[in-house]
């Protein structure tokens, strides 16, 4: 009886199993969208033509719906051999497998993996603790960039992480032909609509 009223107590102060409250993390991925546009309104950080940077106003995002930030189970997977990831152009990246995420939406389980860069981006000290999420799913092509979608995520001191897919973000690629960007695995094509995160550039 105590558990349970401890229980209701908790979410009755509106707190989330992730320490925040509903408000709070749509505040912070809305914060998130705006630091995005940001990136690509200044000068100086955008990576937009100077043909789509002349008219660009704000990207466009799918609403914000917390029911996409997920919290998954990490299942770490060692002694993987590294590989070269495909990507746009001929370079090749080096990669290596990190773990699986393990989650569900709407009680679907759903698996994504988690790769390394053997390089760390060329920082270790800055990003070190960094892994990378491309992914594709149904709206893949039907409301999102085609070439898929990547999301951020930091390694956790323990066995769960959240995915956010409301701060999921398209590959460079998507607003310059200039860049080469890394192809998402066929593994990580979710048979699902992630009806969240940013659209495709320039189509709606």
């Amino acid at each position: 009886m105590m558990r349970y009223l401890l229980f209701a107590m908790f979410f009755s102060m509106g707190v989330t199993l992730w320490g925040q409250s509903e408000a709070e993390i749509v505040q912070d991925i809305k914060d998130y969208q705006e630091s995005k546009n940001e990136e690509f309104r200044n000068p100086e950080t955008t990576i937009l033509t100077p043909k789509d940077f002349r008219k660009f106003k704000a990207l466009e995002f799918y609403p914000i719906n917390t029911a996409f930030r997920v919290e998954a189970k990490l299942v770490r997977t060692p002694n993987e051999k590294p590989f070269l990831m495909p990507t746009t152009t001929d370079r090749l990246p080096e990669y290596v497998k990190y773990g699986e995420a393990h989650f569900e939406i709407d009680g679907k389980p759903l698996k994504l993996m988690l790769y390394k860069s053997t390089d760390s981006w060329g920082d270790p000290e800055k990003y070190g603790d960094q892994l990378f999420l491309p992914f594709t799913d149904l709206t893949s092509g039907d409301g999102s960039y085609g070439g898929g979608r990547f999301i951020d995520v930091k390694i956790p001191e323990g066995d769960t992480l959240v995915i956010d897919f409301n701060k999921s973000y398209n590959p460079y690629c998507a607003y310059n032909p200039n860049y080469s960007c890394p192809i998402p695995p066929k593994e990580n094509d979710l048979l699902v609509r992630m009806e969240a995160g940013v659209k495709d550039f320039g189509k709606h």
